[in-house]
């Protein structure tokens, strides 16, 4: 599959984004954020090979407007093999997480996504996208959502499950610092899905 199209064909698809993005920011639902001048958080290009989908921002993605602007993000980069340049690149990655905004703080941590922002939001996007080649399932909330019947009993079932998965889905535990335990616990992942996966990078970004 050809990496451009017709310079119509993509500008298309870039106002049909930005229209989504309008649509986003005027719908009820999320005035709480934008009266309080948070933008969502999230890349979509109609040249995108991989797509990104995590929990929801950070309160520090959230804050600098950039998706994994954070040690999480570092970490992600370097199992995908690929560079900060590579990794920023819309025509690269789309960043697409399970709801646009930081939810907030909970009484242990971050708020989850809200469960119906996704199935809003994210399918009028994909169709946008149509040259995608990968999509990258961050943490339970988006294995939850796109793998409802195929996905193991547990996250870690699921991770270690990856090549059931291929080629078009490779799902990963989040790449959060407070995860090394985890990580601890499972050097299969470093020795095993991670260079699965920087192969299965590298050749949605050669197709």
């Amino acid at each position: 599959m050809p990496r451009s199209g017709p310079d119509g064909t993509v500008n298309d698809g870039l106002a049909a984004i930005e229209l989504i993005r309008a649509q986003i920011r005027a719908h009820p639902s999320n005035a709480p954020w934008e009266s309080a001048g948070h933008l969502p958080l999230f890349t979509a290009h109609p040249l995108a090979r991989i797509v990104v989908i995590g929990q929801a921002p950070g309160v520090r993605a959230q804050d600098s407007g950039l998706p994994w602007n954070d040690a999480s993000g570092d970490t992600l980069m370097r199992w995908l093999g690929v560079s900060p340049q590579q990794f920023r690149d819309d025509t690269v990655f789309a960043m697409m997480p399970m709801d646009f905004y930081y939810p907030g703080r909970g009484a242990s941590g971050d708020l989850p996504p809200r469960a119906d922002f996704a199935s809003r939001w994210h399918p009028p996007l994909v169709e946008l996208m149509p040259h995608v080649r990968l999509t990258l399932l961050i943490g339970r909330y988006a294995q939850r959502h796109y793998l409802p019947d195929a996905r193991q009993r547990t996250l870690t079932e699921t991770v270690r499950a990856f090549g059931e998965y291929l080629p078009q889905v490779f799902p990963l535990v989040h790449p959060s610092p407070l995860n090394f335990r985890w990580q601890a616990r499972n050097p299969w992942f470093e020795d095993q899905a991670v260079p699965e996966l920087q192969a299965r990078v590298a050749q949605a970004l050669a197709d």
